[in-house]
């Protein structure tokens, strides 16, 4: 089991949303999502985390958006922790900044492209934070167990894996659901249905997406059997400055959350 904060990933707890901003835009933005997605939760009775990352340092072209910075974005992601009273999660994408990361969130987020950087690894273990190591695109399921067993030896606080798809061909990806179990059984497993249906690449040098592919892979995820379900929204995805294409909006992820959160109920009470 992972605990972040006062919320238990694995081990037969309830399953956990962690869901928020793909990356911050401006304060009021961040602060008024994080509202909506504790106001989703409280009514659907879901433990929650909100996420949102301060830089997407791994976009296609020089001049995409990345985000405001390590300095604003922690300051943002701070006041979003004391006002909204949630736990948070980030990405890192250096060793450097998970320090600094660490005196603000509650959990640390490896991204997919970078799960096998073991400096990486070891400086966001040391943190003596929980991570969430994103399932790479490239990697096989199984062969995320040597990931795991890195922050186990660098001292992390626990650690759960997040499936986020598979490259197949030339910008689409897949989801083998038969790696979520594979996964289970050496780790939590958290299931990212917002980036398993981006199409890398294909909206004209930034990623395209299918939004509509959102909710049934989620209910199938959950249907499996995970701990956790990712899922990024945005008021108006068509104009959100990264992954728009798969983002879904709060009303939608609130009828999704209703429907997984039965899902979930029902599995746990019959295994």
């Amino acid at each position: 089991m992972v605990r972040i904060r006062d919320v238990e990933i694995g081990e037969g707890a309830p399953l956990v949303l962690i869901a928020g901003l793909n990356v911050i835009e401006n304060e009021d933005r961040t602060v008024q999502c994080a509202e909506q997605i504790r106001q989703i939760a409280l009514r659907s009775g879901i433990p929650i985390i909100f996420k949102a990352s301060f830089d997407k340092a791994n976009r296609t072209q020089v001049d995409a958006y990345r985000g405001p910075g390590l300095d604003e974005g922690l300051r943002i992601l701070e006041t979003v922790r004391d006002q909204s009273g949630l736990p948070i999660i980030t990405d890192v994408h250096e060793p450097s900044q998970a320090g600094p990361v660490a005196e603000v969130v509650d959990c640390l987020q490896i991204p997919a492209m970078l799960c096998r950087q073991t400096d990486l690894i070891r400086a966001c273990s040391e943190t003596s934070l929980p991570l969430n190591l994103k399932k790479g695109q490239f990697i096989a399921p199984g062969d995320m167990a040597h990931a795991i067993d890195k922050t186990r030896h660098f001292g992390a606080a626990g650690a759960f894996v997040t499936e986020r798809g598979t490259q197949f061909g030339h910008r689409n990806l897949v989801v083998d659901m038969r790696g979520l179990v594979e996964m289970r059984s050496f780790a939590p497993v958290c299931f990212d249905a917002t980036h398993s249906v981006q199409k890398p690449g294909a909206a004209e040098g930034a990623s395209g997406g299918d939004r509509t592919l959102v909710a049934p892979l989620a209910r199938a995820a959950v249907g499996v059997g995970i701990d956790a379900l990712f899922i990024e929204i945005h008021p108006d995805p068509e104009k959100a400055p990264v992954d728009g294409p798969s983002q879904i909006r709060p009303a939608e992820l609130e009828v999704l959350i209703n429907q997984v959160s039965a899902l979930d109920k029902a599995l746990r009470e019959t295994l």
